[in-house]
């Protein structure tokens, strides 16, 4: 079976892959196969956004600033949230439990036909609409 060429990155990822957390293997192996344009790793902006909120809250300004220029730098494309994709998150949010942010990532995974790159367990609610990958996680998972 080949293996998928387009990953969602959700903010549990981004988190995992700035602090080195388990799970940072993966990712490294994905952003390499990026680099040779072996699959395609992509970002909605609303995950971005609380990749930076959550960023500044724990370390400060400079340090959400870092973590975004980082970002910038690596082969994952950040796609807009338009209003397609809008509609598409609140519904389901409206019919699922998971957070509005991690709505976006599963919208964004369904209309790009990809594979949802996660260790946060929200995302088992959502398995029957979007494929998740999961990465590993400290528990072992």
């Amino acid at each position: 079976m080949l293996e998928p060429t387009t990953f969602v990155l959700d903010t549990y990822a981004l988190l995992a892959y700035l602090q080195g957390q388990p799970g940072t293997s993966r990712i490294e192996k994905l952003l390499e196969e990026a680099v040779k344009e072996n699959c395609q790793l992509i970002l909605s902006l609303i995950n971005l956004g609380e990749l930076l909120y959550i960023t500044e809250r724990r370390g400060g300004v400079v340090k959400a600033q870092n973590a975004l220029a980082l970002i910038r730098q690596l082969p994952i494309e950040v796609l807009p949230a338009d209003e397609q994709t809008l509609f598409a998150a609140a519904h389901i949010k409206a019919n699922h439990s998971i957070s509005y942010a991690d709505s976006f990532a599963v919208a964004t995974a369904i209309q790009e036909s990809a594979v949802i790159l996660t260790g946060d367990p929200e995302f088992q609610s959502v398995e029957t609409i979007v494929k998740v990958e999961w990465l590993q996680t400290s528990n072992g998972s």
